[in-house]
């Protein structure tokens, strides 16, 4: 009896050590939190989509609190409002932003891009990538598999089943760049939505020459420049072979759309253009009126 005892008493001795050592060290490595953090972490969607740039919404909360400024920072699923709030939490100005949608920057359609052989293996841009060019004689556009769709945590891409490209859901799009991350080819690009969501991009991809990528795809980009030197902007620049409009300084004029012989700029969403009245004719002549006759006397 008597050892048992002495084994409790001793057990319970070095139990009491161990929780005074335990809570000495947890004071002395505690790690402070700024409870301003957990606030931050409360107002924001929780969607852990990475758009703003760092990983989840509890990277972006402590981000915020740590750098002191919202100067550079966004979350693309909340926008404004939940920047708002986050502002107000840490009493800071909020940055006014404008919104961003995902444009998908190939126009290879089946109708504009024609099959040259038909893969076989995984339903995977990825993987497909890595392997050969793709389908079709352009090794730069869409594959079509769909990573993009499957990245999406808002449901607002889809893949065409006519076309073989994907189209973003404007109204779903929250900007937070998944699909762009998720494509191996490049092709979907974060833009500005732009006023009324009217916006002037390039739709292609395509950095070979000319004559090859015209082969490839009957709307390719073919570099030929009539873009750079219509736009009286400056908005557009021309490097490999392929055209691209700066959303900073484009303001919608359209002229290059009308300038471009393949068709690869698109305005989105504009007023269909008002046809062109032709110029009036000059009106002929009136015909001389017959004189007439003379009497005899």
């Amino acid at each position: 009896m008597n050892v048992i005892l002495i084994a409790v008493i001793s057990l319970g001795a070095i139990a009491l050590v161990l929780a005074a050592i335990l809570y000495v060290a947890s004071k002395k490595f505690a790690v402070y939190e700024d409870p301003r953090i957990a606030q931050v972490a409360a107002v924001l969607p929780q969607a852990n989509c990475g758009g703003c740039g760092f990983p989840g919404c509890s990277g972006f909360a402590d981000a915020c609190v740590k750098a002191g400024s919202l100067e550079g920072k966004l979350c693309p699923v909340g926008g404004q409002p939940v920047m708002a709030k986050v502002a107000d939490i840490l009493g800071l100005a909020a940055e006014a932003s404008e919104p961003k949608v995902a444009v998908v920057r190939c126009n290879g359609t089946c109708a504009n891009r024609p099959r040259t052989n038909q893969y076989d293996g995984a339903r995977s841009c990825a993987i497909a990538a890595s392997l050969y060019g793709g389908e079709t004689g352009c090794s730069f556009g869409c594959l079509g598999c769909g990573d993009c769709v499957a990245a999406c945590k808002f449901d607002a891409i889809r893949m065409n089943a006519e076309t073989g490209i994907p189209e973003v859901d404007e109204s779903k799009c929250t900007a937070c760049g998944a699909c762009a991350k998720a494509c191996p080819k490049g092709i979907i690009e974060i833009r500005l939505a732009g006023k009324k969501s009217r916006r002037v991009y390039v739709q292609c991809v395509n950095k070979d020459k000319g004559a090859v990528a015209r082969k490839a795809c009957s709307v390719a980009c073919i570099g030929c420049g009539k873009c750079v030197k219509t736009c009286p902007f400056e908005a557009i620049t021309l490097e490999n072979n392929l055209a691209y409009i700066d959303y900073n300084k484009c303001k919608s004029c359209r002229k290059c759309e009308e300038a471009c012989p393949q068709g690869s700029i698109i305005a989105l969403n504009f007023p269909p253009r008002k046809p062109k009245t032709e110029e009036a004719a000059p009106a002929a002549p009136a015909p001389k009126a017959a004189e007439a006759p003379k009497a005899q006397a």
